[in-house]
């Protein structure tokens, strides 16, 4: 497993910006596709956005494509996730997780290992 611990949330106003941050130690982390996934009160943990091993491909949840930006830095054992145009929607705990193999995956089920979650809020 890898151990995840994010920072970077916050409080915004709606239009502003945030960026998350998601620090790896553990198994190698340049072989663990990496994931965001958000998880609003009452509602279940859903995809945001994840990238492959090398960073090459990415993909995003269709509320967030052209807003938000997952980016990987295997140097740093770091993953990053840039949120532009931030809507009161957006407002979750956002979650890292890491799942062995370079290829992503949408689904919670598929990640085996999870950090804390860091509060994101945005106000109207």
């Amino acid at each position: 497993q890898v151990q995840l611990v994010e920072s970077g949330g916050g409080l915004v106003q709606a239009g502003g910006s945030l960026s998350l941050s998601c620090a790896a130690s553990g198994r190698t982390f340049s072989t663990s596709a990496m994931g965001w996934f958000r998880q609003a009160p009452g509602k279940e943990r859903e995809f945001v956005a994840a990238i492959s091993g090398s960073g090459r491909i990415t993909s995003y949840a269709d509320s967030v494509k052209g807003r938000f930006t997952i980016s990987r830095d295997n140097a740093k054992n770091t993953v990053y996730l840039k949120m532009n145009s931030l809507k009161p929607e957006d407002t979750a705990v956002y979650y890292c997780a890491a799942r062995q193999g370079p290829n992503f995956a949408k689904i919670t089920q598929q990640y085996d290992s999870w950090g804390q979650g860091t509060q994101v809020t945005v106000s109207s």
